[in-house]
């Protein structure tokens, strides 16, 4: 009998409810898997973002696995928990393997990889291993940076983008989606330019609509990859709603359009890896962060459930 089945439907919920956390474990079957990379050095602004793994999987026994406003549930889902990888550090180029490595060896067996960043050092070696060639995958990111700083002065979590694009990553396969006015260069804008990334800054996201626009770039990504990599960069999120990422802005997105946006990328099939990058749980206010994190994990889950319904009724109206 599964640990699960203690969580009866059918009985009173009034010491116990069946959480997104139980839903995490030794389930070699599952579809899913989440892998934590507790990075925190070498970040522009010092912190504890290696703090966010545990504290995202310790919120998550504050979420319920049913959704009023859809009416569905997760009830039946499986994560299979790889637990965190080893990156006691002594240079950012030292994540590149293990952290690479853990994603590959999900993806033999899984559809989607959820990666617990760490600060957004992580991004980098996370598309590496869904596509070690670098020339078949998207590379989508929802931030309010380019992380396109020089690489010549060493790695950090300002210069993911750039380092992958010394890598190899073509730039037309690059979107970058919520680029704060007065928070990167015009020197950073000017590289973006010149690689032929695709740059959707706040105003238009505002203008068109957020998840539009991820649906657009969503769209665009898929007609030129195989597979696509999203790094949700949780300072992207306005700063009154996100006090815990050291690189938040005021006047960035709502955390809603941050859910609705998760949800819609984890339906689409070419979405092979997702990862959540700079917070701090250090800097939390209230469990504001920790709860956004979770929420996000957990529409990451149902926008999956949802590809497989999508999936199951298309060959439906095959047969």
């Amino acid at each position: 009998m599964s640990e699960l089945d203690r969580f009866d439907p059918n009985l009173p919920e009034n010491r116990t409810w069946l959480s997104v956390a139980d839903l995490l474990g030794n389930f070699a079957e599952a579809r899913l898997a989440v892998v934590g990379a507790p990075v925190g050095k070498f970040s522009i602004t010092p912190g504890h973002c290696d703090q966010a793994p545990a504290t995202v999987r310790a919120a998550l026994k504050r979420m319920s696995v049913y959704d009023i406003e859809t009416e569905a549930e997760l009830r039946d889902m499986r994560v299979f928990d790889a637990g965190d990888v080893n990156v006691r550090l002594g240079t950012l180029q030292e994540a590149l393997p293990p952290i690479r490595n853990a994603v590959a060896a999900q993806l033999a067996s899984r559809d989607l990889v959820i990666l617990l960043g760490g600060n957004n050092a992580v991004t980098r070696p996370g598309v590496h291993g869904v596509d070690a060639s670098l020339k078949n995958v998207g590379v989508m990111t929802l931030d309010a940076h380019f992380d396109l700083r020089d690489t010549d002065g060493g790695l950090n979590n300002g210069n993911p983008i750039q380092a992958l694009l010394d890598d190899g990553v073509p730039g037309a396969h690059i979107s970058q989606i919520g680029i704060a006015p007065f928070a990167n260069t015009k020197k950073a804008h000017g590289k973006a330019r010149d690689a032929g990334i695709a740059v959707r800054h706040l105003s238009e996201c505002f203008e068109l609509g957020f998840v539009n626009v991820v649906r657009e770039e969503l769209e665009r990504l898929s007609h030129l990859c195989d597979r696509i990599y999203v790094d949700f960069d949780i300072d992207v999120i306005d700063r009154a709603q996100m006090p815990s990422a050291p690189g938040a802005r005021a006047g960035g997105i709502s955390a809603r359009d941050f859910f609705a946006a998760a949800r819609e990328i984890a339906a689409n099939a070419k979405v092979r890896c997702v990862d959540l990058t700079e917070f701090d749980p250090s800097m939390d206010v209230n469990a504001i962060g920790a709860l956004t994190a979770a929420r996000w994990f957990t529409e990451i889950l149902m926008g999956y459930q949802e590809r497989g319904a999508a999936a199951s009724a298309s060959a439906e109206l095959s047969l």
